[in-house]
């Protein structure tokens, strides 16, 4: 789908690959330029369709997390809009190449994939300008903030908030798309624990009006990612609760109910296991 508006200045584009979004904020000096899709291949699209949409130039670019899927398009970037900086969260820079050359691995050991190709011969090129907390950046007539809310999909994850138009662009924190059922991406890399804490810093960034952008699949509304939050939350304390009660971690998708499909949640409940205090497990149940 080619960029719509769907607030004040802010446009958003949905490519088919991988159902993502790439995001547009503009102001009186130029426009932001937030995630990067799959490959170098892939961006010369957006390239095209920025040039297209014609609404200034392109003054940085913000990826929301580290995922190839969200960065293999900045060095296709740079080459079109020249020295533009790259922001980033601090973990999620540090983690680009490694993430990158990861997704680049999967792609070896499935070489029938048609876009494996492009995916393998994109040069991973990680954020330079990044922050811990927060970072304001000025656009002219508005400012949009980067908030790290906290670790969940990733360790790096940032929201972009624009407050005038009421608008947040939420990376993959929030997931809607189709293609996974709505399910969040619960990867080898998430934080499950952590992740409804960090639903409520988003949460407290957004109003009843606000629009969110996910990071895959059309922009909802604030109480679709109280929704969400709570169903993060339930598999976060059902993890909590089986480890608790002496459950391995090999048998707990079998011990219950969940909110989302068990084949969704295996590196979920992993990682959740992994992250829990020693306290907070007991020896397993004979």
């Amino acid at each position: 789908m080619p960029f719509t508006e769907v607030a004040d200045r802010v446009w958003v584009a949905r490519y088919a690959w991988f159902d993502v979004n790439v995001s547009l904020v503009g102001g009186a000096d130029g426009v932001l330029l937030v995630d990067t899709t799959a490959s170098a291949v892939a961006a010369r699209e957006v390239v095209e369709d920025v040039r297209r949409l014609g609404v200034g130039p392109v003054l940085g670019i913000v990826n929301t997390h580290e995922h190839f899927d969200h960065t293999f398009g900045n060095g296709t970037l740079r080459t079109a809009y020249g020295a533009v900086p790259i922001h980033a969260h601090e973990t999620a820079a540090e983690r680009t190449v490694e993430a990158g050359e990861r997704a680049k691995a999967l792609y070896d050991a499935d070489p029938e994939d048609p876009r494996g190709d492009e995916v393998r011969a994109t040069e991973v090129v990680p954020a330079d300008h990044t922050f811990s907390s927060a970072v304001a950046l000025d656009l002219g007539d508005r400012q949009v903030e980067l908030v790290h809310p906290g670790r969940g999909h990733t360790g790096g994850d940032l929201v972009l908030r624009v407050p005038d138009a009421d608008v947040l662009l939420a990376g993959d924190l929030v997931e809607e798309s189709m293609l996974t059922d709505g399910v969040p991406g619960f990867g080898s890399d998430c934080y499950p624990l952590e992740w409804p804490w960090s639903l409520d810093i988003v949460l407290g960034l957004t109003t009843s009006a606000s629009v969110v952008v996910p990071g895959h699949g059309a922009p909802v509304d604030r109480a679709f990612v109280e929704e969400q939050r709570n169903a993060i939350g339930v598999v976060a304390e059902t993890i909590r609760d089986l480890a608790a009660r002496g459950v391995p971690a090999a048998q707990a998708l079998e011990a219950t109910e969940w909110p989302y499909p068990r084949e969704r949640l295996v590196d979920a409940v992993r990682r959740g296991y992994e992250h829990l205090p020693r306290g907070q497990r007991r020896l397993p149940l004979v």
